[in-house]
This record gives C-alpha cells, sequence and structure tokens, in this order.
C-alpha cells in the first residue's frame, strides 16, 4: 500500500469530502474548515482542516463561538498529519480536552485475511430494529464502560431513515449477547469504516472481534468498497496487522464543553 497515497484520499474523500454520519444531522464549510453539525444527541465536530499558524487560533475561536451559540459539547478529530504541527497544543490551549489517541488504520479489502469465523458456540445476527440496537447499545456500555446514549439514538436513526449506510452485527453466546460492531458505508467514495467493535471482558480472547471484522469486511467487498478503515485502540491493533491493516497516522479526540 502506498501510505501517502491512501491517506491523501482518505482525507479528501472521508473528511475535505465528508457526508454526515446520521439523518439528523449535515456538513457545514466555513472557511478551510469541514465541521459536522447534528442535534445534541448526534455527533458534533470539526472533521477536517486545512489551517496554518496565522489562521489556526481564529479558527478555533470561530469554532467555539459556532458550537457554544448551539449548546452543545463539539470535538475537533486531530490526525497526526494536520497543520500546524502544534494543532493540539492550541486546542487546549484554547480549553479542549484530549482523549485517548488512537491509530488510523487502512485494509485494501482485497488484502485482507477475511477467513476468520466465530468460535464454537457464538451465533452471529443481524441488527435491524429497535430490540437489536438496544442490545448493541447495552454491549457497548459494558464493553467500554462509557453511556450509549448516542450510539442508540443514531443507530435506529439511520437503520430506520438510511439502511443501506450502515450494518451492524451482534454475537451472542446462546442468548447473551457478548460482543457487537458495525460499518458505516459512504456512498460514492471508496472507503467503509469499522465502529464500535467490542466484546465484553469475560469473552475476550476468543476470536469474536477478529470474526466481526472479517464479516464486515466481507460485506464491504460484496458493496464494492475498495479500503476499510478504523480508529484502532491498542488492545484492537495488533489483531487489524494480523488481519491485513496498516497505520497510516494516529488521531486524537479533542473534546469542547461550551
Amino acid at each position: 500500500m502506498d501510505h501517502d497515497a491512501v491517506l491523501a484520499l482518505y482525507d479528501r474523500d472521508m473528511r475535505e469530502g465528508a457526508q454526515p454520519d446520521s439523518p439528523e444531522s449535515r456538513i457545514e464549510r466555513t472557511g478551510k474548515v469541514v465541521r459536522q453539525v447534528s442535534t445534541a444527541q448526534g455527533w458534533n465536530g470539526v472533521v477536517w482542516s486545512d489551517l496554518d499558524a496565522g489562521s489556526a487560533d481564529a479558527a478555533i475561536a470561530e469554532q467555539i463561538a459556532y458550537y457554544s451559540g448551539l449548546g452543545h459539547e463539539f470535538e475537533w478529530k486531530l490526525y497526526g498529519h494536520d497543520l500546524p504541527v502544534d494543532l493540539g497544543q492550541r486546542l487546549r490551549s484554547a480549553g479542549f480536552t484530549p482523549q485517548p489517541e488512537e491509530t488510523l488504520m487502512i485494509g485494501e479489502v482485497n488484502d485482507l485475511t477475511l477467513d476468520a469465523e466465530p468460535p464454537e458456540g457464538i451465533r452471529v445476527l443481524p441488527v435491524t430494529d429497535q430490540a437489536g440496537v438496544d442490545l448493541v447499545a447495552d454491549v457497548h456500555e459494558a464493553a467500554f464502560g462509557t453511556d450509549s446514549t448516542r450510539l442508540r439514538h443514531q443507530l435506529l436513526a439511520q437503520l430506520t431513515a438510511e439502511p443501506d449506510t450502515v450494518v451492524a452485527v451482534l454475537a451472542l453466546d446462546g442468548d447473551t449477547p457478548v460482543s457487537a460492531a458495525r460499518m458505516e458505508l459512504v456512498p460514492g467514495t471508496r472507503f467503509a469504516g469499522l465502529w464500535g467493535g467490542g466484546t465484553v471482558e469475560a469473552w475476550r480472547g476468543r476470536g469474536i472481534y477478529r470474526a466481526l471484522v472479517a464479516l464486515r469486511a466481507r460485506e464491504a467487498a460484496e458493496r464494492g468498497y475498495r479500503y476499510l478503515q478504523v480508529d484502532a485502540m491498542s488492545t484492537s491493533r495488533p489483531i487489524l496487522e494480523r488481519l491485513g491493516f496498516e497505520p497510516l497516522t494516529t488521531t486524537t479526540p479533542y473534546l469542547y464543553t461550551p
């Protein structure tokens, strides 16, 4: 994989040319910043910027004023190659709080290892309705220890209004939900994104996460997507590398609460 070329394509298609991630959201382009604006229950934040040392502080202040006027918490999604090089420090100085750093990993679908299957006793079901969404949200809370209100709302809205833009799956041990994940499909691009893959602690280390990645990758290939993208935590990066994903840069969410 030509890392520089694929990263430039990702920036162009998925960041500068971003599309809203839910029916309730919209993309706005203001100056050299691209942001998503949603409801208080959706994701609000900056997805791309083209700044330099002379323009960064004013652009940061403009976004703070805009989202504060809406009363929304928002995120500035900073990538390791974004400019200026001290943009993270400028965000911290402006009152943003950095979250744990992740690794942007991308795999070319035709080069990935896609034969991983769920371990014995684990069955995987598609999520298509409110009951399934509730189980996905419950697994998310158990796996990550975070509130799943936003996920619950967004996933149900997507499945209801735009079902072709998301694939969600649930893994069960008998009748017990133990892992869940989703894939975001962006029409008109070559990228599909893997999100929310989480397994309840007692069931980790059995290959369930790997199997759900492979399942979604096969689905992406069938739908004609060339690349899969993951914002990987340190726990999932080794699994993804074994499947054929490659690290391209880092990504750090910077949160601002009005």
